[in-house]
């Protein structure tokens, strides 16, 4: 087993290992992807200050998201087509992030379905569900994220309209992939994977197959995904959809403190700042510059959370430092999935949580609730984007 010290050594495993299909799905953005690569790269704007000679014995990471406990304050994203990455992916990385203490979020778009998962795990996960068309088929997938026990319910906001990924267009992405020449060529060199592939019965989207009106198989999926995400989605609707849920509700996709402002008029217990990886608006700032502005919007009112571009326990300490409470990791736990299942999510996570540890430490600070701005040394670049006011 080769030796594992930082999420890019995941990354290079799960680049051979993975069918190029599923590894431009989770390695892509919209058009240019400039959003794509600056949710990472503008994380080099900000450093870090070491501090010595403090009393750093007894170190803790540990702390909560929306009253949950967390050994540290990262949770897994909603990621669609996990179970396309490794198969059962859905179900290992929920049994990975439950072993270890951190939330997993299960994609409304997911391959194994919310009673697949709540089978093969112990505790309370939370659920991202996509507002579509169909009001039916909606209010079906919040009474059932409600009958396995999810503990919170992530509204995503941002995919009203489908952004256009060039890759995933070229590469007639489907689940499962469809046999042209070219996919066929490129299977071929992935016999790994379709062994595991082979040996399980998931292999399309379970939380819709079978329980949207007229989808009951492949034949019919693609179509129905591309007319069904809601444009009119407001915040009336999101509000409607609170009291239809009843329980902790966090809303994914906020970029802007406007939108901040609503989400606590509508009564949300957390908001994820995010751009949807870089995969919706290209040209949209980076979640970790928007960050500032949206802690300082909304104050301590509701809990704000952050994803996009986090690859290691500097980036989440960077994060806790400019005032989230929580971070998301899609693709760094993707690429441990798809290098090395189950194993590969839990030595993600303990490669971020090491990381995490140490340069808190190195920073003067013992606990992670005690880690502030103070910490931080930023570029005068990194608040040059503003409005036009």
């Amino acid at each position: 087993m080769p030796t594992i010290t930082e999420i890019e050594d995941l990354k290079r495993i799960y680049k051979r290992r993975v069918p190029k299909m599923f590894y431009d799905y989770c390695e892509s953005g919209a058009w240019t992807e400039q959003t794509f690569r600056e949710n990472s790269t503008d994380f080099d704007l900000l450093r870090l200050r070491q501090r010595v000679a403090v009393d750093m014995e007894g170190r803790s990471t540990a702390t909560q998201m929306i009253g949950e406990d967390v050994t540290m304050p990262v949770a897994l994203a909603p990621v669609g087509m996990t179970g396309m990455q490794h198969a059962d992916g859905e179900i290992l990385a929920a049994k990975a992030a439950e072993k270890f203490g951190v939330p997993f979020t299960l994609s409304t778009m997911s391959i194994c379905s919310l009673e697949d998962i709540a089978r093969h795990t112990s505790k309370p996960f939370w659920f991202q569900l996509y507002v579509m068309r169909d009001q039916d088929f909606v209010a079906n997938m919040i009474q059932r994220a409600k009958d396995v026990g999810c503990s919170a319910l992530v509204l995503t906001l941002d995919l009203q309209i489908l952004g256009q990924r060039h890759k995933d267009i070229k590469n007639g992405l489907s689940a499962p992939p469809k046999l042209t020449p070219k996919t066929i060529a490129n299977l071929a060199t992935k016999w790994g994977w379709g062994l595991n592939m082979l040996q399980t019965h998931r292999r399309t989207f379970g939380n819709i197959v079978g329980h949207a009106k007229g989808v009951s198989d492949m034949g019919n999926l693609s179509s129905w995904t591309a007319e069904q995400f809601d444009p009119r989605l407001d915040w009336d609707k999101v509000k409607r959809l609170k009291d239809q849920w009843g329980g902790k509700l966090i809303l994914k996709g906020i970029l802007d403190a406007e939108d901040a402002k609503m989400a606590l008029q509508v009564g949300a217990d957390a908001i994820i700042v995010s751009n949807h990886g870089g995969r919706q608006l290209d040209g949209a700032l980076s979640s970790i510059r928007v960050l500032p502005e949206i802690v300082e919007a909304v104050g301590d009112q509701v809990e704000v959370h952050v994803d996009g571009g986090i690859r290691s326990g500097q980036d989440v300490l960077k994060c806790i430092a400019l005032g989230a409470k929580g971070t998301y990791i899609g693709r760094a736990f993707i690429y441990g999935l798809g290098a090395m299942g189950q194993k590969g999510v839990e030595t993600a996570l303990e490669v971020i949580r090491k990381e995490l540890d140490i340069t808190m430490a190195l920073c003067g600070r013992k606990k992670i609730q005690d880690v502030d701005r103070d910490v931080l040394l930023i570029d005068d670049d990194f608040h040059r984007w503003r409005r036009n006011i």
